[in-house]
């Protein structure tokens, strides 16, 4: 009887589902979010290679540059830093100069700091991530590692209710953020939220200003504003001229100069990604292989 039970407990023992693994920002620098799904576990799931631009690289954003990377050091070295939104015109570098940040600290501080992408989509799981992340600082006897959360593109919609998980995570909730981590995001709304949502809010509520408040208070939970701007021409220049030398394009200025302002006319704009997106056409023209 004994060894006929013991091999149905066997057979019962192999078709349970393995343990549920808890997820560590451990094995790599950086790592995106999965939640759980289809019956799928949540996960990070590492990152071999960032696709990052060297933080030298990024023209005509000083000092931009300057106070994110100044709060990112801060924080890899273990001291205070704040919570991050970047905010303004489409490719100016926005998400380009956080990558950029993380990989500089890294190189100052080697293995001191993840880099964890959430998608927008998955904003509403961000409790669930901290919650996996201060566990993880409190395994390490409250020294886990530090990690950047970042959201690229955060922004939200009417009737969209993500906003509040998020307010309650950065500053206000009962647990609060946990001290290994902060919080970056990327958004071409300076409060997070479409003008006319903010507008309609404050004509049909009984107290608008009340209403307005609560729809903008979201940004205020960042306590660093970084605010990018569309490029006048001579900043595009710089931005160009800046990648042509670190680059070694062989060209003359004026030459470059010409193409670039045609380039950028055929693009509608100025900006950060419309001076890569001519280097890289006028390096494979020219023969110059980009850095990999």
């Amino acid at each position: 009887m004994l060894p006929t039970l013991s091999r149905i407990a066997a057979a019962l023992e192999r078709l349970a589902p393995p343990p549920a693994v808890t997820p560590a920002p451990k094995g790599a620098d950086a790592f995106v979010w999965h939640p759980a799904q289809a019956g799928l576990p949540a996960r990070l799931a590492p990152v071999a290679r960032v696709a990052a631009v060297e933080i030298g690289l990024l023209q005509g954003v000083e000092r931009q540059k300057s106070l994110l990377l100044e709060n990112t050091l801060r924080f890899a070295r273990g001291l205070p830093a704040n919570n991050a939104m970047l905010w303004g015109a489409r490719g100016m570098g926005k998400s380009s100069l956080v990558k950029a940040a993380h990989a500089a600290a890294n190189e100052a501080h080697p293995g001191s700091l993840a880099l964890i992408e959430i998608h927008r989509e998955d904003i509403r799981t961000l409790p669930e991530l901290l919650n996996i992340l201060r566990a993880d600082a409190s395994g390490s006897g409250g020294g886990g590692r530090r990690c950047l959360v970042f959201c690229d593109d955060l922004s939200f919609e009417r009737e969209d209710a993500d906003y509040k998980a998020l307010k309650s995570v950065l500053d206000g909730g009962i647990e609060g953020r946990p001290a290994n981590v902060l919080f970056y995001a990327t958004s071409n709304r300076r409060h997070l939220m479409p003008r006319d949502m903010i507008e309609n809010e404050r004509g049909s509520a009984i107290n608008p200003g009340e209403a307005v408040e609560e729809k903008v208070s979201l940004s205020d939970r960042f306590g660093l504003w970084i605010g990018f701007h569309n490029a006048d021409q001579s900043t595009f220049f710089a931005m160009v001229e800046g990648y042509a030398q670190a680059l070694g394009l062989p060209i003359e200025p004026d030459a470059l100069r010409r193409e670039a302002v045609e380039w950028s006319v055929t693009r509608g704009g100025r900006s950060g990604r419309v001076a890569w997106q001519f280097i890289t056409d006028l390096a494979g023209r020219l023969g110059v292989a980009l850095p990999g």
